[in-house]
């Protein structure tokens, strides 16, 4: 399997996992989140940004074959989205400071395409 179909689709299950822990912690109103309105805008953004819809998509065109060109638009569109509530989690980093660790890996995941800025 070529180098960059397996970081793409590491990406893609990363990103699959980030949307679905922000949906499960939401529903579950867990003692880790502090302020559950906060998590609620998390999510809301994670659904205007179709974070699982790309993923998905990001996934299926890597599987079996290297789509650099639609790769690096499917990471650009989870770029935008994801500096979005990359800041807003660093200004309610008391909050929301579960999302932490995740984010950073989702960055550093997709720091590894050099597209982002």
């Amino acid at each position: 399997m070529n180098f960059e179909m397996q970081k793409a689709n590491l990406l893609a299950e990363n990103m699959k996992g980030f949307a679905d822990f922000v949906q499960k912690s939401y529903n579950s109103k867990s003692g880790l989140i502090l302020d559950h309105d906060k998590l609620y805008q998390v999510k809301m953004w994670i659904e205007e940004y179709h974070f699982s819809q790309l993923a998905e998509e990001l996934a299926r065109i890597n599987m079996f074959e290297w789509d650099e060109k639609y790769t690096f638009l499917l990471i650009e569109r989870f770029w935008k989205g994801l500096r979005i509530i990359d800041d807003f989690v660093e200004y309610h980093h008391t909050d929301l400071f579960i999302l932490t660790a995740r984010i950073h890996t989702l960055k550093n995941l997709s720091a590894l395409f050099s597209i982002t800025n």
